[in-house]
């Protein structure tokens, strides 16, 4: 049985980019996640232990969001592993992380990176 959780549109203020002003007033960032899991046993048993807990997963995203990078792209890998790391049951991981109104010349609402493993 293929098992899925989704973690959503998690809202950061944080201090990544490239340009200069991003390292000091910051910027919107959202990050998603897709983890694919085994929790049939959760799903038998109604107990935590069956599952990924998904506050524990926010909590290193969050740790994540707050360490300044210039590249989304590094952000991104770092969440993919630390999340990984943490739950090793994780068959495959996909980190979506976006940059909201990014500095271009022009309109854009975001630029989003995406990490599987």
């Amino acid at each position: 049985m293929v098992t899925k959780i989704v973690l959503e549109k998690m809202r950061f203020h944080a201090f990544h980019g490239v340009m200069p002003e991003e390292t000091v007033v910051g910027g919107e960032y959202e990050v998603s996640l897709s983890l694919d899991v085994d929790f049939s046993q959760a799903m038998a048993t109604d107990d935590l232990e069956g599952t990924i807990n998904y506050a524990v997963v926010y909590d290193l995203v969050k740790k994540e969001m707050h360490v300044p990078s210039k590249l989304i792209e590094h952000v991104a890998g770092r969440i993919l592993q630390s999340v990984k790391q943490r739950f090793p049951q994780i068959e495959e991981i996909e980190v979506k992380v976006s940059k909201l109104n990014p500095p271009v010349t022009g309109e854009m609402d975001r630029a989003t990176v995406v990490v599987r493993s």
